[in-house]
């Protein structure tokens, strides 16, 4: 199947229009949250072009749910809110980083081994000399 472009890939990676690539991925984009101030990667999610729209119009990052087949605002339900700071496209428009301010605890739906919401959902790195998962301290 090939992907029709409303623009040549040069106008597609060098100019300043917004041509989101919805199409390329049955309607989805993949979407990581990174938090503005520090820079730490907080999860990936999905977008659609409706969480999209109400990411821009609530400012709060918005997801569409692949698990539940559903818009999904982060924090509507654990009160752990993505506020929008900025959204950044990536050079052939098929992915995006929503830059956010984390209002809660933390980003993650899992918790720690003293209860608490982890910042991160990427509380773990590959140890590739052990073949392990490596805890980040503070959240095992």
């Amino acid at each position: 199947e090939t992907l029709v472009l409303c623009m040549d890939k040069n106008q597609l990676e060098n100019s300043s229009s917004l041509n989101l690539q919805f199409e390329k991925r049955e309607g989805l984009l993949p979407c990581v949250a990174q938090e503005a101030s520090s820079g730490q990667i907080l999860m990936i999610g999905y977008v659609n072009k409706t969480a999209l729209d109400e990411t821009i119009k609530t400012g709060m990052a918005t997801f569409w749910s692949t698990s539940r087949n559903e818009l999904w605002t982060k924090g509507k339900t654990s009160g752990d809110y993505l506020k929008l700071i900025d959204i950044l496209v990536d050079c052939d428009q098929d992915a995006l980083i929503y830059q956010v301010e984390v209002l809660g605890d933390g980003v993650c739906h899992t918790k720690n081994s003293e209860g608490i919401t982890r910042r991160s959902c990427f509380y773990r790195k590959f140890d590739v000399t052990k073949d392990s998962l490596d805890f980040f301290p503070g959240m095992e």
